[in-house]
């Protein structure tokens, strides 16, 4: 049986799509996914979209909103 550095190095050499989902695999075995908590961010998540859509709320950038987070946190 392979000990964890030769799981890792094999991984490491899987294309990005499939280390994903090694990831997700091993996430989800550490902390199993809550059926009631997947629907609850489902409608947050739809809701938002909705949002979007229809001009209620506006996007920001990503940049921007990183350029905020690390202004906010510099020391």
């Amino acid at each position: 049986m392979p000990n964890a550095a030769q799981i890792i190095h094999d991984a490491e050499s899987l294309p990005v799509e499939e280390r994903a989902l090694v990831v997700d695999w091993l996430l989800r075995s550490l902390n199993p996914p809550d059926p009631e908590i997947d629907r609850a961010w489902s409608i947050v998540a739809n809701r938002r979209l909705e949002e979007l859509r229809s001009g209620r709320v506006n996007s920001i950038p990503g940049e921007q909103v990183f350029e905020r987070v690390r202004r906010r946190f510099a020391p």
